[in-house]
């Protein structure tokens, strides 16, 4: 299964990780310090949970932090797929609510994690344009620039799931 889309011209990362709400980061497996190489992001023990939705060996999380794992790849999503989006969404609203300092990753930290970071905002209330606004503002611009990744937050997943299915 191909798991990331190739996307020329699109910037890596700065940060290996970027606080989206208190206690809500979303990042990747890779950044690029300004000035700097690509650099692996490896995740200690910096937080409570990491939902990971692309995984690489050696990229953590460390010993003793809890670590869901749902891949999904950056590319049109099964209904299967868009299931476990869901699932992952509403264990990320719940951990935050619950005030666990969670990550939610993908490989850059832009598509995945921002479809899976916008719809846990929706789960705690924010409005799907908000939450949009918040995942680029404070991740990056190039957060969610996979449109088929909008056009299931803005239809609704629920929705969407529903769709995907019509079209197999």
């Amino acid at each position: 299964m191909r798991t990331r889309r190739k996307e020329r011209g699109t910037p890596g990362p700065s940060e290996p990780w970027n606080e989206i709400v208190p206690g809500l980061w979303m990042g990747g497996h890779y950044c690029t310090p300004p000035g700097g190489d690509l650099e692996p992001a490896v995740v200690a023990g910096e937080f409570d949970l990491v939902v990971s939705l692309f995984t690489l060996p050696g990229h953590g999380p460390g010993e003793g932090v809890e670590h869901l794992v749902r891949e999904v790849p950056d590319d049109p999503l099964s209904p299967g797929q868009l299931l476990a989006v869901q699932e992952a969404a509403r264990y990320t609203a719940t951990a935050v609510r619950q005030g666990r300092r969670t990550l939610v990753r993908c490989h850059s930290g832009y598509n995945r994690s921002g479809l899976v970071v916008s719809q846990a905002l929706v789960e705690v209330g924010y409005g799907t344009d908000e939450a949009i606004r918040l995942v680029r503002e404070r991740r990056s611009p190039w957060a969610l620039n996979n449109p088929v990744f909008v056009d299931y937050l803005e239809t609704g997943l629920d929705v969407a799931v529903l769709l995907t299915g019509l079209s197999g």
